[in-house]
């Protein structure tokens, strides 16, 4: 444990994945409950069928003094950041504003505020001035690149090349219709009240095609001051849009990382983000100079906070939750660094009908003996679900691996070796 004080209870919303393993490891230092439903397993998914975020948030804060809460914390996209943001502001617990998740969240009036503060960073966008499923304008330039107003894992999007390829893209089924309503409705209501500005969240952004390298800063901010962490490189597999692994530490030039912060710090005082952690992708392309801000995100990025702690020995989970109860992250201590360079690997089919090995548990078990410091998550599903990844992310993630390396070289050979375990190819360029 990096500290040795036990502190106050904190109610954990949302606890999975990456989450739910980080966080189980601090807890005999930092007691936690979670609250919350898993979107990606039945039956707790069926939660979202009647999900009020209101209502959610309510019934903790009744609960909060019974079952000895003093602070409350989420890495959640889809509901998590914004549920902790109310129930912090009803318990008056340390927290990131309201307002300042619903703009960081809020994809076009977070463009709208960049636009305004940092016009060199925005790039051009306009809002797809038709609902799903009805005629999309014949007066659009092609290609262009449309995502969701508020979404979260890469849903939906994705570049299109024609009116028929976009209109393809907005056409659902009435159950996908469904499920894209009641993951939206939530915010939307909340955006109603406090950013009665904002146009609908029921929509999608049309955005220029920007493919250059793309990168995430991560950062946090505490009294109002907002500090980098460090910058992690997005990979992505070849001619595609699909995440292939993110590396740290990032071989982007401290020059350009500093105009990453100061972008950021502009753009999030604008919306008075003053507290919490936070993660803002971009590109940069090195030809023309140009960096440019893809989204904020008002949360700790997950799945990188584990490549921190192999490389610099923070951890930022503990940074999560010393923040969440009102206390300067710079005060933890470090440990010993284990790794020079660290990747979280994404494992992806891009066939529909391809048959994906899944490694069995004696497999799994070799690569983990083989490798102790590896985490291995395996996504398997079956057809159905795969076939709806398909269709909403262009792919079909089987499985993530994390592992560090002496340096870049290192890691690349100890990745190839732990895959050949698996049964899984390493996910680099060249062997694709």
């Amino acid at each position: 444990m990096s500290t040795t004080a036990v502190r106050d209870k904190t109610l954990i919303l949302f606890n999975y994945d990456w989450d739910e393993t980080e966080f189980a490891r601090l807890r005999q230092t930092w007691p936690h409950d979670s609250a919350g439903f898993d979107l990606f397993s039945f039956p707790s998914n069926a939660n979202l069928a009647w999900f009020d975020i209101e209502r959610f948030t309510n019934r903790y804060a009744k609960r909060a003094k019974a079952s000895q809460w003093r602070a409350v914390v989420s890495n959640h996209e889809q509901f998590g950041a914004l549920a902790a943001a109310l129930l912090a502001e009803k318990m008056d617990w340390p927290g990131t504003s309201v307002n300042a998740v619903l703009a960081c969240q809020h994809k076009i009036y977070a463009r709208e505020v960049l636009q305004r503060v940092c016009p060199e960073a925005t790039p051009r966008f306009a809002v797809l001035p038709t609902a799903y499923g009805e005629s999309v304008p014949h007066d659009l330039s092609f290609p262009l690149f449309v995502k969701p107003t508020k979404a979260a894992f890469s849903v939906l999007a994705r570049t299109v090349a024609s009116r028929e390829e976009l209109q393809a893209h907005t056409r659902f089924s009435a159950w996908e219709l469904w499920v894209i309503r009641h993951l939206v409705e939530p915010f939307e209501r909340v955006m109603r009240a406090r950013l009665p500005a904002a146009p609908t969240a029921h929509s999608l952004m049309m955005e220029e095609p920007i493919n250059t390298a793309q990168y995430s800063l991560d950062g946090y901010a505490f009294n109002g001051d907002i500090h980098a962490l460090g910058c992690v490189d997005s990979i992505m597999y070849p001619a595609t849009q699909a995440f292939m692994r993110f590396d740290y530490p990032s071989q982007l030039a401290q020059p350009v990382q500093h105009r990453a912060l100061d972008v950021a710090q502009r753009f999030l005082r604008e919306v008075g983000f003053t507290h919490g952690m936070f993660n803002m992708e971009f590109f940069y392309d090195e030809a023309t100079d140009r960096l440019t801000v893809i989204e904020f995100n008002p949360r700790l990025a997950s799945q990188f906070a584990d490549l921190y702690r192999r490389v610099d020995g923070i951890d930022l989970h503990e940074y999560a939750l010393a923040l969440a109860h009102g206390i300067d992250p710079q005060t933890l201590p470090k440990s010993a660094p284990t790794a020079g360079a660290a990747s979280s690997f994404v494992y992806r089919s891009f066939e529909p009908d391809a048959v994906v090995a899944i490694p069995s548990k004696s497999m799994r078990d070799a690569m983990q003996a083989a490798f102790p410091d590896a985490l291995l998550f395996v996504f398997a599903k079956d057809k159905k679900s795969i076939a709806r990844d398909f269709k909403w992310l262009g792919s079909y993630r089987y499985g993530i691996m994390h592992l560090g390396g002496a340096d870049a070289a290192h890691l690349r050979r100890r990745c190839e070796r732990a895959g050949a375990l698996l049964g899984w190819p390493a996910p680099y360029a060249q062997q694709l």
